[in-house]
């Protein structure tokens, strides 16, 4: 078995050294993933509503250029910084998911890579 990172022209682009995921086997690990718009490289709103929908637009992005997609997701990591937002993050992540519930863990941090950033979420799928 081997692995390798997940790469494609339309995902956003790390802000340090490494890969936005990694694939092996059947796995694909999703690295953290702020509301920064690919296309334009700026941030995606000032609300946890509005980023977090940008997050999962990015997590889904890497799981597609990997073979994958938000219903193959087994885990999910959520790191927000005002954990009094949490309701409005659910809200917006229950409306990426639908139906589809993996498991999660949601902690609150003292900071986030990038001035505004409210919210990172990270993950891990399978490629069917």
């Amino acid at each position: 078995m081997s692995h390798k990172p997940v790469h494609a022209s339309n995902l956003p682009k790390p802000v340090g050294p490494y890969s936005p995921g990694m694939s092996f086997d059947r796995l694909i690990f999703v690295s953290g993933q702020g509301a920064t718009d690919p296309a334009t490289g700026t941030l995606t709103g000032n609300t946890v509503e509005a980023q977090t929908a940008q997050c999962l637009k990015n997590v889904q992005a890497i799981l597609q250029a990997a073979g994958s997609d938000l219903q193959h997701v087994l885990r999910c990591g959520v790191f927000l910084l005002d954990m009094t937002e949490f309701p409005k993050m659910n809200a917006a992540y229950m409306r990426a998911f639908g139906d589809h519930r993996p498991a999660r863990t949601t902690v609150q941090v003292a900071g986030l890579p990038g001035d505004g950033l409210l919210v990172e979420i990270d993950a891990i799928a399978y490629r069917p």
